[in-house]
């Protein structure tokens, strides 16, 4: 029976457990896993996200005025340490350096979609872990509200239905706190998958447009806006490995991806 006397000295952890019982623990663990999953997901998205600065649009917007003009070791030099970790500064560079080496126009398109993608799965797995967490923990919740609600009625069984208030209050309080616990989890962590989708979508129209700003001169409003008509070359990618395997369209690692981001 749960003790719903809690010690003064004990533990915050050592609470929780006397709250909520074993499912508790498991509750507290995700919940510091995708915290550590969160930080670490911003992290990298601050250090490594593909990412639109004005340095690598004026020379998006030099391609188009003048291709002749823009040289890409000088691109590269001129980035400096923090600019090379910018995975769209690295393939708008090898892909006007493609284009101006007269490589093969589908070559490039092939190459462009799959670096493409490539920078955008890093983000795949620590997103991954957040949505699982969100998704397991109300049924975790509702794990240790049955185990809960078992406790109170077999305590009322013992005593041939004969048992008082403080006897059901430890099973039911358990039930109800292993429910409110696994909620308190999973909200947070669902808006924050959520969040997380919305921007990798930005992200990744934003290498769209640039593509089709890179491997067609067009006006300088496509940085702005691509022309919808237009299916990049990612976009290209995504619906031919589609169409060869409908089925894993939302398993594979880089197509399931592709789904997250649009």
């Amino acid at each position: 029976m749960t003790d719903l006397t809690l010690p003064l000295n004990a533990g915050p952890i050592t609470q929780l457990i006397d709250m909520g019982g074993p499912v508790m623990i498991v509750l507290v663990v995700l919940a510091v896993i995708g915290f550590v999953t969160f930080v670490y997901l911003m992290l990298l998205g601050a250090l490594y996200a593909p990412r639109l600065s004005g340095r690598l649009k004026q020379t998006v917007m030099n391609w188009q005025k003048d291709p002749a003009s823009v040289r890409p070791s000088e691109v590269r030099h001129q980035a400096g340490r923090w600019g090379q970790m910018n995975p769209l500064q690295r393939l708008v560079t090898d892909t006007i350096e493609a284009i101006q080496n007269g490589h093969d126009d589908r070559q490039i398109r092939e190459t462009a979609a799959r670096d493409a993608q490539h920078s955008l799965e890093p983000f795949e797995a620590p997103l991954k872990i957040i949505e699982v967490i969100a998704a397991l923990a109300p049924l975790l919740g509702l794990l240790g509200t049955v185990l809960g609600m078992m406790e109170a009625f077999s305590a009322m069984a013992a005593t041939e239905g004969r048992a008082n208030a403080t006897q059901l209050s430890g099973g039911i309080y358990e039930a109800l706190t292993t429910t409110a616990a696994g909620l308190v989890v999973a909200i947070p962590f669902a808006a924050l998958a959520a969040w997380i989708e919305f921007r990798l979508r930005r992200i990744h129209k934003t290498i769209n447009s640039t593509l089709v700003s890179v491997l067609h001169i067009v006006p300088e409003q496509t940085l702005e806006a691509a022309d919808t008509s237009y299916q990049s070359p990612a976009q290209q990618l995504d619906t031919e490995t589609a169409s060869e395997e409908p089925d894993r369209y939302s398993t594979v690692r880089g197509q399931r991806f592709a789904h997250a981001t649009g």
